[in-house]
This record gives C-alpha cells, sequence and structure tokens, in this order.
C-alpha cells in the first residue's frame, strides 16, 4: 500500500533536501500567528495586527513569485544566499520597533522590507521532487508511474506542510504566552536560519538554473489560462486560512483559553495531514482538475459548521473534519499548474499557487480584525466562509478550462 513512499525514502538525497525544506519553512506557519501576539499585546488591537499582517501578505505575494523566477534563472541556492538574510535581518528590526513602542507606521515599514525578501521554499523543494524523480525528462512525461511518483512526492510535502502547521502554532503559542510576546517571531526566526542554510548546502539535489533565452523565450507564466484557474481560486482559499487563523485566537481569547489557540490550528492540520497521507497512495484515474474542484466544494461545506460552534471542544472538531479537504486541494492545484508549463518555468509556476494566498489572506485579516473588535468573534466567523464561497464563484470565469483540463488524459496524473 505504501510502496511509493518507500521508492522516494529510497531516492538518494531526497530525505535531506525534505527534511531541510520543512525546518526551514516552520515560520509560514508560526510568523502571522506570533505577529498576532506581539502586537495585539503592544497595542490591544486585532485591527492594527489584521492590518499588519495585510500588508505583509501583499508584500509576500508579490515578492515569492519574482524571486521563484529569479530561482529558475540563477538556481535555488544562489537567491537563498542573496535573499534569506535580508528576511532574517527586517523581521529582527520588526521586533525591535514593537518591543520598543516605535510609531506604529514603522511596524508597517519594517514587516514591508522583511516579506519583500519572502521565498516559497515549499515550491523549491517541490523543484527538487521533480526534478530526482524524473531528471531527464519534462514535467510532463507520459509515464505513469512517474506521475504517480510526483503525486506521491507533492502528498509527503503536504504531509510535511501540515507537520509544520501543526508544530508551528504549538511552539508559536507557548513560546509567546509563555515566555514573551516576541518570542514566537524569534522562534521562527531559528528554523528558518537553521532549515535555509542546510538546504542550500545540499547542492547534488539542486536543479540546473535555466538562464533566460533570448530567442523564442517563453511567455509569462501568469498568462497560461490553466494556472490563472487555479491562482483564482487559491487566492480567496489564503484567505479562508488567514481569516481562520486571526479569528480562531479571538475566539479562543473570548473564552478565557487563548493559550489553546495553537493547539486548535494544529488540529486543523492534523486533518489535512490525515488527507495527504491516504492521498499518497492513491492511483488516481480522475484529473487533477475535478479533484481540484470537488475538494474546494467540499472544504466550502465543511467550513459551514464553524458558524454553530459554542466551544473550545466544538470548534476543535469543526476544524477537523474541515482540515480533510485542505491537503488534496492544494496537491491538486499544484498538480494542475506543474502540468501546464515548460521545465524552465516550474519553480515560479509552482510559486504563483501559493502567491495569491497571502493576497487574499490580506484582505480576509483586515476584515476579519474588524469584524472581530465590532461584532465579537462569533460573527467573525462568517468571514472564512464568504472567501470560500468567493473561491467557487472564481473558478466560473474558467468554465472552459476546466473543461478542458477535466477531459485531460487521466495518465497525466
Amino acid at each position: 500500500m505504501f510502496t511509493a513512499y518507500g521508492k522516494l525514502f529510497r531516492t538518494p538525497g531526497a530525505m535531506r533536501f525534505s527534511i531541510a525544506g520543512l525546518i526551514g519553512r516552520m515560520p509560514i506557519s508560526m510568523d502571522s500567528l506570533a505577529l498576532i501576539f506581539i502586537v495585539v499585546a503592544a497595542s490591544d488591537s486585532y485591527a492594527i495586527a489584521g492590518a499588519l499582517s495585510a500588508t505583509a501578505s501583499i508584500v509576500m505575494s508579490i515578492a515569492m513569485p519574482y524571486w521563484s523566477g529569479v530561482s529558475d534563472r540563477i538556481g535555488q541556492r544562489a537567491v537563498l544566499i542573496r535573499v534569506v538574510p535580508l528576511k532574517a535581518a527586517g523581521i529582527a528590526v520588526f521586533i525591535l520597533l514593537v518591543l520598543n513602542h516605535a510609531p506604529t507606521w514603522s511596524w508597517f515599514a519594517s514587516i514591508i522590507f522583511a516579506e519583500a525578501s519572502s521565498i516559497n521554499l515549499g515550491g523549491l523543494v517541490r523543484r527538487r521532487w521533480l526534478h530526482v524523480l524524473n531528471p531527464d525528462k519534462s514535467s510532463t512525461a507520459e509515464d505513469l508511474s512517474d506521475r504517480h511518483l510526483v503525486n506521491t512526492a507533492y502528498s509527503l510535502e503536504a504531509l510535511n506542510d501540515e507537520f509544520v502547521f501543526i508544530v508551528g502554532p504549538i511552539i508559536a503559542t507557548a513560546c509567546a504566552t509563555s515566555i514573551a510576546p516576541a518570542a514566537g517571531l524569534v522562534a521562527g526566526l531559528i528554523f528558518l536560519l537553521i532549515g535555509v542554510p542546510y538546504f542550500q548546502s545540499l547542492r547534488a539535489t539542486e536543479p540546473p538554473p535555466s538562464p533566460r533565452l533570448v530567442k523564442n523565450p517563453h511567455p509569462a507564466v501568469i498568462r497560461n489560462k490553466s494556472l490563472q484557474a487555479v491562482v483564482l481560486p487559491i487566492m480567496f482559499v489564503g484567505g479562508f486560512f488567514s481569516a481562520i487563523s486571526i479569528v480562531t485566537v479571538a475566539f479562543t481569547d473570548h473564552y478565557g483559553h487563548k493559550s489553546q489557540s495553537g493547539v486548535l490550528l494544529a488540529v486543523w492540520a492534523s486533518g489535512s495531514a490525515v488527507a495527504a497521507i491516504i492521498n499518497g497512495v492513491i492511483k488516481w484515474r480522475i484529473s487533477h482538475a475535478v479533484r481540484f474542484l470537488i475538494f474546494l466544494l467540499a472544504l466550502t461545506v465543511l467550513a459551514i459548521p464553524l458558524l454553530f460552534v459554542h466551544s473550545i471542544v466544538a470548534l476543535g472538531v469543526a476544524l477537523f473534519f474541515n482540515g480533510f479537504a485542505i491537503a488534496p486541494l492544494i496537491i491538486n492545484a499544484y498538480g494542475i499548474a506543474e502540468s501546464s508549463v515548460p521545465p524552465e518555468q516550474i519553480t515560479q509556476t509552482l510559486s504563483w499557487v501559493v502567491a495569491g494566498m497571502p493576497l487574499g489572506g490580506a484582505l480576509s485579516s483586515a476584515i476579519a480584525g474588524w469584524v472581530i473588535d465590532t461584532y465579537g468573534t462569533q460573527s467573525a466567523y462568517w468571514v472564512p466562509l464568504g472567501f470560500l464561497v468567493s473561491a467557487l464563484v472564481a473558478t466560473l470565469p474558467y468554465f472552459t478550462t476546466y473543461k478542458a483540463l477535466i477531459g485531460y488524459s487521466s495518465k497525466h496524473d
């Protein structure tokens, strides 16, 4: 049953870059939550915390595809060695400014500087999987076993993502509530400075760079209709994720159990982790597009119970079952995107899939923070549900694109 996972584990060098990538992307599950803790402690305002989170998300949505495109051209190590130190410095400056009660505008300036150096490390890891599993062919190779292994690799990375989102919030919450409000961000910074240098040192599995072509260059990846059909809905899904995080913190605070917010977000990620494991062993016979639409609808339906929870336990149950649809949705979004472009543009394409998430998160964080301050936490769960409904609506302009993708031969999946 788990033969495909065994093949991945035996791939030379693969586990090392996968583990390094896991450590290096721990901050993605910690920083937004840690930012809320430090900013609310300093300003006593969820609205300011939401606005800062929104600003960070907008900058990230621009920076990640840009640096991923540079990575395709000059190589992963060359980009990481230049950009990550700037990210670390920006976070450190932000922490110092908040702790010293500097003017609020300076908090925004420092977080903009930090997030302008954001790298989609998950995309870099997935690009390495494509390279080590299929080094001599294009990403759209016809071999069914190759495609199943790629699906399993994406499932493994989705499982790693969920591990990050299980452990990260717990660590961030424990540090912020038990040590100091700033400790969550400091912990994320430590993970970044351990994982990324280790990842960039693994030269043997690094995909070769693809310098920009002078003649017949490939068109910009975002002009690809198949990619657009994924990026737009996923942008609203990102809004759902961000809204859930900030509303859950406020919900636990309202009931006097703020320290449980990290545990609840970990329970949410646990549901997704279970789904990721199962997805990796299934040899699908339906296209990525069909699965993407099914799991997007499922995620929306499973978000409805969040409107009716009135206790920490009930919220945990609702979040766990909601998580079942998350990993398969993201895995199939990557599958659609990766198969729609030439190998020279894969890293940037994979980055575009999740680049829309912080953009949606920017809007939802600001809205959720305002709704919490104005109408209370229970009403705020309408915000994430509204973003999922918007994600479903966002698929409608691409009806013909999805129709073509659904008809795409199953052996490409």
